[in-house]
């Protein structure tokens, strides 16, 4: 179930929660982050590797570059075992900007989308299925979670892939991890 939370920045603590998926497209449209629903409709074995991947999804995928002139794209795809779990992690986890949009599909798994605009940050649980598309300079970070499970198709306008501009801002400490809120799910 892909989840909304909108906090004030310096209110971590409560938010307005929305779990209608045509809520949460509102809201964030608002902002102008794209959420959509698309049909996630392959399995995949642990170990898959991106070549086959990208080919499961090869005409979606060449959609989207036709669209948006994409000149780049990857997999992530982590699991529990990853050797570099902790410090990917570390570094998702620092609030950034790119100087691309910032497109993600998710295959498999699930992983959290902070969101700072203005004085809110929108917190958004993207599952199996979603894609959401960040803005150029929104300043955001992102939780795969300290035992990740997820495989998530990324597409990028540089052929440089992803290039972060770090803020320094240590703001994502105060917000719910993505263990927490799927914790506060059940």
């Amino acid at each position: 179930m892909s989840l909304l939370t909108v906090y004030d920045d310096n209110q971590a603590q409560q938010g307005e929660r929305y779990s209608d998926f045509a809520a949460i497209e509102n809201q964030l449209k608002a902002i102008n982050v794209v959420l959509e629903r698309w049909t996630a409709n392959c399995t995949f074995a642990a170990d898959a590797d991106q070549a086959t991947i990208l080919a499961a999804y090869a005409e979606p995928i060449a959609r989207l570059q036709q669209q948006y002139g994409f000149q780049s794209v990857d997999v992530i795809s982590l699991n529990a075992d990853h050797p570099d779990k902790a410090a990917l992690r570390q570094k998702f986890l620092a609030e950034h900007t790119h100087d691309d949009f910032e497109v993600r599909f998710f295959v498999e798994g699930c992983g959290l989308f902070y969101l700072h605009v203005g004085d809110k940050v929108y917190v958004v649980l993207c599952e199996r299925g979603d894609l959401i598309s960040v803005p150029a300079h929104t300043k955001h970070w992102f939780d795969l979670g300290e035992n990740p499970c997820l495989k998530a198709i990324r597409l990028f306008t540089t052929p440089d892939g992803w290039v972060a501009n770090f803020t320094g801002s240590g703001i994502g400490a105060s917000f719910p991890t993505l263990a927490q809120t799927l914790a506060g799910l059940s």
